[in-house]
């Protein structure tokens, strides 16, 4: 068992550039503060070690979470302290360590959604079902939409703000959305930071969608790979075909995804002349698809 340090000299040079060396030191140096301060400085996490005074003094907290998720060690009051928990969120802490009255308080919680992607998970079922608070929310962070209440994942205005994010937000939408073409349309149209849209969220559209040439056109146009997900007559249908193989040549043939989409097309288009001037016959072969 390490020998506790009770020299104050010897637990700052300890602690300096090591702050978990506070667990070393003895109890009346977890509770003298430049002890405590030092070590934070270098370690936010160890104030677990600092006495339970000094977990409820602000300045001390303030320095441990700054560079840390250290807020958990805080003091139940600090936890409930509205002005300091403010400070604490926009200097990067977790609404998941506020009281439960914080947590149901909207200006809190804003400033959370802002500052937090985990920030909605916590917040009270009220601002769950909340349009300013989850709107906010998923414009941050688009898979916190998960956390949105069912009222609002079948509110219009909200999907839409989460899809035009992130179109896989699309599978978490109500069945009524999943089904009206204008939300559908936002989703599969979503691009990635990089530049890509892969085309899965497609399969969250309503069969009745899928079915939709309109909206099966406009989802190839982002990604010939929806395709995939276009029904049996629209994967009959030469011009839906020749849009998906034709959809963006040079970046697709790179990966395979034109390749890949001919895979689902019928058997009659799979050996249309024009259709196939436009791919590699060999390789669709070599893959079983012709």
């Amino acid at each position: 068992m390490t020998e506790k340090i009770t020299d104050k000299t010897e637990a700052l040079a300890a602690v300096k550039d090591a702050g978990w060396e506070l667990a070393n030191v003895s109890d009346e140096l977890k509770a003298d503060k430049e002890v405590v301060m030092v070590a934070l400085k270098s370690f936010g996490d160890g104030l677990q070690y600092a006495s339970d005074e000094l977990k409820a003094d602000k300045e001390v907290v303030m320095v441990a979470v700054k560079d840390s998720f250290a807020l958990e060690y805080a003091s139940d009051e600090l936890k409930a302290d509205k002005e300091f928990m403010m400070a604490a969120i926009k200097a990067g802490s977790q609404l998941e360590y506020a009281s439960d009255e914080l947590k149901a308080d909207k200006e809190v919680v804003m400033a959370a959604v802002n500052n937090d992607m985990y920030a909605l998970e916590y917040a009270s079922d009220e601002l769950k079902a909340d349009k300013e608070v989850v709107i906010a929310a998923v414009k941050f962070y688009d898979a916190t939409f998960e956390h949105a209440s069912d009222e609002l994942k079948a509110d219009k205005e909200v999907v839409m703000a989460a899809v035009k994010d992130s179109g896989d937000a699309l599978e978490l939408a109500s069945d009524e959305l999943k089904a009206d073409k204008e939300v559908v349309i936002a989703a599969v149209t979503d691009y990635s930071e990089q530049g890509l849209n892969h085309g899965d969220n497609f399969m969250y559209a309503s069969n009745e969608l899928q079915a939709d040439k309109e909206v099966v056109m406009a989802a190839i146009k982002a990604s010939g790979t929806t395709f995939t997900y276009a029904s049996d007559e629209l994967q009959a249908d030469k011009e839906v075909v020749m849009a998906a193989v034709n959809n963006d040549v040079d970046a697709l043939l790179e990966n395979g995804s034109i390749m890949d989409a001919l895979e689902y097309a019928s058997d009659e288009l799979k050996t249309d002349p024009e259709i196939l001037g436009g791919v590699d016959v060999d390789y669709l072969k070599k893959r079983g698809i012709l």
